[in-house]
């Protein structure tokens, strides 16, 4: 098997240190060091560090997305009005797909998501783009059929939490398995579980006042 380019070396580094560090925490010369190249790669390959945690966001996130579409699409296929439940399944299922119990990769992708949502970086919240945007703004219309009763501002701090409530299980799975619980047993589970309780949390009445 050849060995990673340079460009994927420093993708590979770069996130793990952007997930463990955050933005700031993040020097040029660590992830070019971990990485093993020079410090005039990044510039080469991506520009800047700002533009390095973009691609670094995207790799991650757009299998993710393009699965949470398809799964969207699928849905709207068979009726215009899913359910809150459904909708739930559809979102959240590819996020425990993309960030598999047990698995390293999949740790370090939840470790970035809860970074990405947590670190006050504002390069934390400015990567995103048109693609990105389409997706979180299907759902939002969706969830907002199914819930009319909920704000915009709700909904969004809503949907927010699925991304924060699957994220942190994945590092907590990976970490910490349940005791007496293997933890390929406690990924398997986790998604019924969530679904269950995320389609509660995000059916619950307006908050009022």
């Amino acid at each position: 098997m050849a060995s990673p380019d340079t460009r994927t070396q420093i993708l590979d580094a770069a996130e793990r240190l952007f997930a463990e560090r955050g933005f700031r925490g993040t020097s040029i010369r660590a992830i070019t060091d971990l990485a093993g190249a020079n410090l005039a790669a990044v510039g080469y390959h991506f520009g800047s560090k700002a533009e390095l945690l973009a691609a670094v966001a995207r790799r991650v996130v757009e299998p993710i997305n393009a699965a949470q579409r398809a799964g969207l699409d699928r849905l709207l296929a068979r009726g215009p009005d899913p359910t809150v439940a459904e909708l739930v399944e559809a979102f959240a299922g590819p996020l425990f797909d993309g960030m598999p119990a047990g698995d390293e990769s999949g740790e370090r992708t939840s470790r970035l998501i809860v970074t990405i949502i947590g670190d006050p970086a504002e390069e934390m919240r400015s990567w995103t783009g048109p693609a990105e945007d389409e997706v979180r703004d299907r759902y939002l219309e969706a969830f907002g059929r199914a819930l009319p009763g909920l704000s915009a501002d709700e909904l969004r701090f809503r949907l927010r939490g699925i991304l924060a409530v699957t994220a942190m299980d994945r590092v907590e799975v990976y970490q910490r398995p349940v005791p007496g619980c293997m933890p390929e047993v406690a990924g398997e589970a986790a998604p019924r579980w969530a679904i269950t309780f995320l389609a509660a949390a995000m059916s619950a009445p307006p908050t009022g006042g």
